[in-house]
């Protein structure tokens, strides 16, 4: 591959990319808009950097803080392409729903991530799928970041969760068996499932154990 081939590839890519800021996800930025999925990806990738020194404590792990921002700022570039499917569909839908929506990524991935020159395409690739698969301690701990932050995003906005008809018990079934891979962002989420009742953005229900 010549040179002006190589990059015109990345060029198109980096384009490609920027269209990350038009894709709208479910939960808001501000009371009055929607959060797009670059905006909710760089919170991603801020968060784990601040909680980056809590997570190696509690785990007792040397944690590749810029391997764990790269996952944050690519796991959801494929959405560019599939948009953005609301993780409360995607679980009322079972396992056909989680399973056509990861072939629609996987698909995606191949075609967008793996075709890039060498070594960036193969290597974007392995972290997309380090991320889906949860392969590393730094991939579930990104994954439990993506998970917490719509809902810290439907408290700090007021738009609580009425919009998908969920109450703190299916808020907790989606939550913790991604948050629990971590005492801190399981203790974070708690803040929010406490604040979110206490300003009745989230209903209760009686909780079984």
């Amino acid at each position: 591959m010549g040179n002006e081939t190589r990059l015109r590839e990345l060029f198109d890519f980096i384009s490609h990319t920027a269209r990350l800021r038009e894709v709208e996800r479910h939960n808001n930025a501000t009371p009055r808009r929607r959060e797009s999925v670059a905006e909710h990806s760089w919170h991603l990738a801020m968060v784990c950097w601040v909680l980056h020194t809590e997570f190696e404590r509690e785990s007792g792990l040397d944690l590749d803080l810029g391997r764990m921002l790269k996952l944050c700022l690519l796991h959801d570039v494929v959405e560019i392409d599939t948009g953005d499917p609301s993780a409360w569909q995607t679980s009322r839908g079972g396992e056909e729903a989680r399973a056509r929506k990861a072939r629609a990524e996987e698909a995606v991935a191949r075609d967008r991530l793996g075709t890039l020159p060498a070594p960036l395409g193969p290597q974007l690739l392995a972290l997309w799928r380090e991320y889906e698969e949860g392969a590393t301690p730094e991939a579930r701990l990104v994954r439990g970041v993506d998970r917490l932050n719509p809902a810290l995003m439907r408290l700090l906005t007021g738009q609580g969760w009425a919009d998908v008809d969920a109450d703190a018990d299916a808020l907790d079934r989606l939550q913790l068996p991604r948050v629990s891979v971590s005492p801190t962002l399981t203790a974070l989420y708690e803040e929010v499932r406490q604040a979110a009742v206490a300003r009745g953005l989230l209903s209760t229900v009686r909780r079984t154990m």
